[in-house]
């Protein structure tokens, strides 16, 4: 596997850094973005990444801006998403014969939909949420989703059905507002990290191969032509 850091220029900011992972023979590549409390190389998303490589597909982790500061105050919308295009027109560059998607980890995921909701990222053939944050803790409103309606390509969510930002009736709800473009894929057990009760007898590993063989699966069906069987 190729594994390269990299500088990622933003319009009206300053550059950010990435990884990109690229596994030999990729099929397809996932741009995914960092949470609000943590980095591009926190073990979550690092094990993601290293997962990804081994069922053969390619990924780009970057930094938000605020990340790469070191401030604990996130980006507004604006600069978030204007990350989020840079980083995806990278990934074009770099690997310009593969697929790509893009999401990320909780506030990652929601600045990836924004943009897309704003104007459509280019090649981006799917949105791969990992763990969407509906609302506050102990606050359950579906308002932070209300733009994913102008996103016109398929969306993926894996939630934790203990998932303390996105109370699943209201994830549930949401998907089937969506219609065909959404697919929920629930951990049952999960919080929004993905920890499981020890009582459940699944391993932090095992449950996160679950949610990677879910992604590559979705994502295999997602670029396959029209009418392949």
């Amino acid at each position: 596997m190729r594994r390269t850091a990299l500088s990622i220029g933003i319009e009206g900011g300053a550059a950010v850094s990435g990884i990109l992972q690229v596994p030999a023979r990729a099929t397809a590549c996932c741009v995914l973005a960092h949470g609000a409390g943590a980095g591009m190389t926190h073990p979550f998303l690092s094990a993601v990444a290293d997962g990804l490589a081994d069922r053969g597909v390619a990924t780009l982790r970057y930094q938000f801006p605020f990340m790469e500061r070191g401030s604990k105050r996130p980006d507004k919308a604006a600069l978030a998403q204007a990350a989020v295009r840079a980083a995806v027109a990278q990934a074009g560059r770099r690997l310009p014969a593969l697929p790509v998607f893009a999401g990320g980890k909780s506030f990652g995921g929601r600045m990836t939909s924004q943009a897309q909701a704003e104007a459509p990222l280019p090649k981006v053939r799917g949105l791969v949420f990992l763990g969407f944050p509906l609302h506050p803790a102990k606050k359950p409103s579906d308002t932070r989703a209300r733009h994913l309606v102008q996103v016109g390509i398929p969306m993926l969510f894996l939630q934790g059905s203990r998932d303390a930002l996105a109370a699943l009736p209201l994830v549930e709800s949401l998907v089937g507002q969506l219609g065909t473009r959404a697919t929920l894929v629930t951990i049952d057990g999960g919080d929004h990290g993905f920890h499981v009760p020890k009582r459940s007898g699944r391993t932090d590993a095992a449950v996160l191969a679950t949610m990677l063989d879910a992604l590559t699966g979705w994502m295999a069906i997602t670029v396959r032509p029209t009418g392949d069987a």
